[in-house]
């Protein structure tokens, strides 16, 4: 009797599992059937972000930049390298040079972030800030700002 009570909440168990997999199977296909596209390319959301993001980067670079003494820098993750080699700590050392690998590769490419963004900042100043995107939501009217007929 005690079998049969536990093959039956197995086999329920199961049914539910098959039954919930099967709905979010059906409903993430129809999302991506749904044929909603974006009508813009959000320049007018990305000019009004440019000095936050521009605050970030100077912000994450000033950080990595910094001596020894700030948490966070490639300075002091360096005298940490070495004081783990110096001591003879060989893993330490390794995943810790590991680190010092990567936030060095996240300077350069900050560095480039904080060069494109310097040209993504002309390009919204020379075209007023995007304006043209700014109503280009999928609201009914196209790109071009005409209404879109209803049996279309």
């Amino acid at each position: 009797m005690y079998v049969r009570r536990r093959t039956r909440t197995l086999l329920a168990g199961l049914a539910v599992t098959a039954v919930v997999a099967g709905t979010a199977g059906t409903a993430s296909a129809a999302d991506t059937t749904s044929g909603t596209k974006p009508a813009g390319d959000g320049a007018h959301a990305l000019c009004k972000r440019v000095p936050k993001i521009d605050r970030r980067i100077d912000r994450a670079l000033k950080r990595l930049d910094a001596g020894t003494a700030r948490r966070g820098s490639v300075d002091r993750l360096q005298k940490r390298v070495d004081n783990a080699k110096k001591a003879g700590h060989t893993a330490v050392a390794t995943y810790l040079q590991n680190r010092l690998d990567f936030r060095t590769s996240l300077r350069t490419n900050l560095k480039q972030r904080q060069k494109d963004l310097s040209s993504v900042k002309t390009w919204c100043s020379a075209n007023d800030n995007g304006a043209k995107d700014k109503g280009a939501k999928n609201n009914g009217t196209g790109s071009d700002g005409a209404e879109k007929k209803a049996g279309s």
